[in-house]
């Protein structure tokens, strides 16, 4: 006699491009079973559907058919996914970027979890840094997230650096004003910021397996900096690699990876996650 199953069921995905080696289908399924949840995780390309952030009105509404309980947002979709949104956390507010969308009952609720996700990272994976002055690279969704955490976290001085100088200037000015004149600045010389620096983080997605190289000259780094990257396939980007081999102390992306889909995970599902369980699985695949 077949017994129906009564465990909780979720069905949740990614949107974003280039995401086929997006390990958080893995982390989100694995901890849905640990949770006696029926939790099914897929991902929605949109390179592999030929499509680009343009499509988010209907991959939205379709999600919202098939009776999905949420929605992982990643690049290039993190800004564009807020006004077809009917509510903003008061983080995903203040940031101006959603990483996570909740569909219930009709409505569509963003969240951000990148900035608790980069910051319990950053606190775990490089205690007792010097922060007076970070350069920062990107300023996008992921990048306002982490300029955000880097300054609750103590930095003194962050200066951005972004290709579009428009979006660099807005993301300045939004970060003095949360956090006081000053603490922020739109970078003009990368040379003489890195040079002053105590740190440097990567917000870019350069380093990514589908887009290799630096995000910076090498010649730049020197042993006092430490370096961040929020990029965790490859775990050991270009970046890290020529940073270690200076002796600078590093952070890869993998607690931020981690430590995002924690937030996401209890968002979606109500459950609370075993954060340490989670650390532990995305380690066993990062080792395979």
């Amino acid at each position: 006699m077949t017994t129906w199953d009564s465990r909780p069921a979720f069905l949740a995905g990614l949107i974003g491009a280039g995401i086929q080696a997006s390990r958080t289908p893995a982390l989100h399924e694995r901890e849905g079973a640990e949770q006696g949840l029926r939790l099914i995780y897929r991902l929605i390309d949109l390179d592999t559907l030929g499509v680009g952030a343009e499509a988010l009105p209907e991959l939205l509404t379709a999600a919202e058919r098939m009776g999905f309980a949420g929605l992982n947002i990643t690049y290039p979709c993190k800004q564009a996914v807020i006004p077809l949104l009917h509510e903003l956390s008061p983080d995903a507010r203040a940031l101006g970027a959603v990483n996570t969308v909740v569909l219930r009952d009709g409505r569509r609720i963003g969240h951000n979890t990148d900035c608790s996700g980069f910051a319990e990272g950053f606190r775990r994976g490089l205690p007792g840094v010097a922060r007076a002055r970070v350069v920062q690279l990107g300023a996008g969704g992921a990048g306002a997230a982490v300029a955000h955490a880097l300054l609750a976290e103590g930095i003194g001085l962050l200066s951005l650096v972004d290709l579009d100088a428009a979006r660099v200037a807005a993301l300045a000015a939004d970060l003095n004003a949360r956090f006081g004149a000053g603490r922020a600045e739109a970078c003009a010389d990368l040379p003489a910021a890195v040079a002053a620096a105590d740190g440097l983080v990567n917000c870019t997605p350069v380093g990514m397996a589908k887009l290799p190289g630096m995000p910076l000259p090498a010649a730049l780094l020197r042993p006092a900096l430490w370096v961040a990257e929020i990029v965790y396939f490859p775990l050991e980007t270009e970046l890290l690699r020529a940073a270690r081999a200076l002796g600078c102390r590093t952070l890869d992306g993998g607690g931020m990876a981690v430590f995002q889909a924690v937030g996401a995970f209890r968002h979606i599902t109500g459950v609370s996650p075993d954060a340490e369980r989670m650390l532990r699985h995305f380690a066993e695949m990062s080792a395979a």
